[in-house]
């Protein structure tokens, strides 16, 4: 019956969106700018008309976990914690050539991928099946590969533990993974949330090529001065006659391991003098941008035109916010918090604290990490290894 009725659904929200999905993503550019706002500002929501339609933009119907009170479990359930589950969710990087394959025998992620086909204009699940990795790895392709990959491996968790799903309590995404949360949650409809991370990934990707800058992975010792690092890579670039010159911590991993962006001078700065400031290892990332940065301001703004043009509702479970790591209040609060984290650091370090800290001798809840790769569950062992021994990951 599950079947039916979601397979109905998304073929009804695929209709509704016919006449407004691009046949193919807009080719980027500095003369792009202005149509990427033309665009955004246009964004319209599918508003339902009746009970029926109200389910038709959502991967899951009634009876699976709408139906809770979000008063009861916005923060901690008063029931054992080992009968109560968190789920998150992976950002751009999880990506890869094949990912969603071991999905295809659930036919609710396949018509996940079937909408998103409708949505997006192309074909999403051939690019996740077959690649190339090139095109897979670009931003205006890899963040809705991500998101609707994480979103279709929910349906593998749903077939083999129901329970997982209908006794979830708080959920949180990685960067890109927040707005998977946040459609999770019920707080935003999946295919108003995959056109707005379609226009997010074009406009950081635009971002991107206006100054050449990037991303790497900083390991480092109790000694480190990574704060003293980043400010004399600044003065670097600005000796240079760098513009808007930026480098700053970009995520916030675990205690010896940060994300740290900005211009790809100020990056070869860090490691030339790495020894110098306590560093013990650094890896670039493969991407082209410095995100979560100043350097993506440009991306705000049309991200924030299409968010307003979409009915938030208020997240049904708690959805932790990357910004500062606390929940969601309302939807008033994800419209206003949501487009600040473009341009904030991903504070997942402090995420996991405020989702995971516990009364010693206390149970955890169950974790799924739901999306391609385990880097979320990797993490979560270096800062609370007790909560990650019962961690699992439903991999896209």
């Amino acid at each position: 019956m599950y079947s039916k009725i979601v397979t109905r659904n998304l073929y009804r929200s695929s209709r509704l969106w016919r006449k407004t999905a691009p046949e193919k993503p807009a080719a980027l550019g500095t003369d792009k700018v202005q149509e990427l706002l033309d665009n955004a500002a246009s964004f319209e929501d599918v508003r339902p008309h009746s009970e029926q339609d109200r389910w038709a933009t959502l991967p899951y119907v009634d009876g699976t976990h709408f139906n809770r009170d979000q008063a009861n479990k916005s923060i901690r359930p008063k029931i054992d914690p080992r009968e109560t589950t968190i789920i998150l969710f992976p950002g751009q990087g999880a990506q890869f050539v094949g990912m969603a394959s071991r999905l295809l025998k659930y036919p609710g992620a396949r018509d996940i991928f079937a909408l998103a086909n409708e949505v997006l204009g192309y074909d999403l699940l051939k690019l996740c099946l077959e690649g190339p990795k090139a095109k897979l790895d670009q931003t205006i392709y890899c963040q809705p590969a991500v998101m609707v990959s994480s979103l279709a491996a929910l349906e593998q968790l749903k077939e083999e533990r129901p329970n997982a799903i209908e006794n979830c309590f708080a959920t949180a995404g990685f960067s890109l993974g927040e707005i998977s949360a946040l459609v999770f949650a019920g707080a935003l409809p999946f295919d108003r949330a995959l056109r707005l991370v379609q226009i997010r990934a074009e406009a950081m990707q635009l971002a991107s090529e206006q100054s050449k800058s990037g991303m790497c992975t900083v390991l480092y010792g109790p000694d480190a001065r990574i704060g003293e690092a980043c400010k004399e890579a600044v003065n670097w670039c600005i000796l240079r006659g760098i513009e808007n010159p930026e480098c700053k911590i970009a995520n916030y991993l675990y205690p010896s391991c940060k994300v740290i962006a900005g211009n790809e001078e100020a990056l070869k700065y860090l490691e030339a003098n790495m020894k110098t400031f306590g560093i013990k290892r650094i890896k670039r990332l493969p991407v082209n941008g410095a995100f979560h940065t100043e350097l993506m301001a440009s991306a705000v703004e049309p991200f924030s035109l299409a968010l307003k043009k979409i009915k938030i509702e208020d997240p049904i479970i708690s959805v932790h916010s990357n910004v500062d790591g606390k929940r969601y209040r309302n939807a008033g609060h994800v419209l206003n918090q949501l487009p600040k984290q473009i341009v904030r650091p991903v504070k997942w370090e402090q995420t996991l604290h405020n989702i995971y800290e516990r009364k010693v001798g206390d149970y955890f809840p169950r974790t799924f990490e739901c999306g391609p790769g385990q880097g979320l569950k990797a993490v979560l062992k270096q800062v609370n290894a007790k909560a990650w021994d019962s961690t699992f990951s439903i991999q896209a």
